[in-house]
């Protein structure tokens, strides 16, 4: 038999990969919409944009004694500073330095299948959640 417990814990798990998922696919959102932004407001210069990336970290609960994953949550989202600027040569351009236009770092190849794969964690996770209430509605009925 199933312990309602349980069910709402893995409820609570799918419910944490969701929300991090939704934060993932939000991040490369913006990524894709920025890919050719030269300037960004505010910044010094002819600043591009720069690529972000969020970072997981599991959610650790003690139960007997024992630390247990209990789900995902974002811990930063951080920005790119590992991939290099694309620089063209173009003088025309109103951002160029000495005829150079530095773009963002942001592959819209490599964005699309983290978005492709942050979708279907998000789906996946989904599909775990509805499982995890017919379980629950199941329980309930028996418990009649």
């Amino acid at each position: 038999m199933t312990n309602i417990g349980d069910v709402f814990r893995g409820f609570r798990i799918s419910s944490s990969g969701l929300s991090a998922e939704r934060t993932r696919i939000n991040v490369i959102a913006s990524n894709i919409a920025n890919a050719h932004t030269t300037r960004m407001p505010g910044s010094e210069g002819a600043a591009p944009y720069r690529r972000q990336v969020v970072h997981f970290e599991p959610v650790l609960e003690r139960h007997a004694g024992k630390l247990t994953p209990m789900g995902v949550r974002v811990s930063k989202i951080d920005y790119d500073y590992d991939t290099p600027f694309e620089e063209i040569n173009d003088p025309s351009h109103p951002d160029a330095v000495d005829g150079v236009v530095r773009y963002p770092n942001v592959n819209a190849t490599k964005e699309m299948a983290d978005l492709i794969t942050a979708m279907r964690s998000y789906e996946a996770n989904l599909k775990a959640q509805e499982s995890f209430v017919r379980m629950a509605e199941r329980a309930l009925r028996i418990a009649r």
